[in-house]
């Protein structure tokens, strides 16, 4: 067994775990918590061991490893391999986690943003097969992104391109948590979205009852939208349009051929989201930019972690 790849999708709360060989085939997969010791080394080198765990289950040896390659939050410096200070994951300053990797594995280690480890893996696998041109939105608790052009995935100067999360939507617009206001996050992100809506939800809505008491959450949002409820069909209306502004914004600047929806856009579907987002869309653009772009639903769903480290791992020159 030789030319095998391991994945790892690394976050502050779960560490994802793929074996897989050069064509992209999945061997196989792990999912743990992200244990976080304190000492960052440590906590590498034990992600590493497990790595080569999942690899011996599969009858493969250290030695058959040609690459591996981690998406990592943000954020880090791809020149170096290092991770700077991501804010889930705290006592990780500035360390060197693609060198570390490469000295426990054996092989060399390629990191990518999660973001942008997403975008990668739905082009190869997912919604993006056969579209070079794309913008993939991470839509959870904050809003993300990964661009691709020709294929190849755009940094920017310093490594910042792709965070279309704090594009202004509004002027000066709600706060959003990265302390600026009118963000595009603030208005459509899951966090945001839920401070809204437990401070100004009606405590006679159906979108009050889902929740019990406590916060609600974009997934009541699209459960009570979905029965009917017109405080929640209300949100959904506002969560459509300010996303449309900042698609179209995108479309102008980049010209996409495709627009790809995570999370809480692959949750609402067509009917609450996908279809009012594209015809709001289509209205703002250029006829011609209008016809030339898709915008569809994210594909991986509970597959994405395993898929981004494979990606990343796939990606020429990793």
């Amino acid at each position: 067994m030789t030319d095998r790849l391991l994945g790892f999708d690394i976050g502050g709360t779960k560490t994802a775990f793929v074996i897989g060989d050069t064509k992209g085939a999945i061997l196989a997969r792990r999912r743990t918590p992200t244990h976080l010791s304190g000492d960052p080394r440590r906590d590498v080198a034990a992600m590493a061991e497990t790595g080569l765990a999942l690899l011996a289950e599969v009858g493969g040896r250290p030695a058959d490893l040609v690459r591996a390659g981690a998406a990592v939050p943000g954020p880090f410096d791809p020149d170096s391999g290092t991770l700077l200070h991501p804010p889930n994951m705290p006592g990780w300053e500035s360390v060197p986690i693609a060198e570390w990797l490469s000295q426990s594995l054996g092989c060399p280690v390629s990191l990518e943003n999660d973001a942008n480890a997403a975008a990668l893996a739905e082009h190869r696998f997912g919604a993006g097969r056969g579209i070079d041109d794309l913008v993939y939105l991470t839509m959870s608790t904050g809003v993300g992104g990964g661009i691709l052009l020709g294929g190849q995935i755009q940094r920017g100067s310093g490594s910042g391109a792709g965070e279309v999360g704090h594009v202004p939507v509004e002027w000066p617009g709600d706060p959003c948590n990265c302390g600026l206001r009118g963000c595009l996050e603030a208005y459509v992100g899951g966090a945001c979205l839920e401070r809204r809506l437990t401070e100004q939800v009606n405590p006679d809505s159906r979108l009050a009852r889902l929740a019990g008491g406590g916060a609600v959450r974009p997934e009541h949002l699209v459960e009570a939208a979905r029965e009917g409820c017109p405080d929640a069909l209300r949100e959904m209306e506002r969560f459509n349009e300010y996303l449309a502004r900042g698609i179209v914004q995108l479309c102008f600047t980049l010209d996409p051929a495709a627009v790809i929806l995570g999370t809480i856009c692959v949750a609402a579907g067509e009917a609450l989201c996908l279809t009012p987002v594209r015809e709001k869309v289509q209205a703002r653009l250029w006829p011609a930019f209008a016809e030339r772009l898709s915008i569809v639903p994210a594909q991986l769903d509970a597959e994405l972690p395993y898929r981004a480290g494979l990606a990343v791992a796939l990606e020429p020159g990793a």
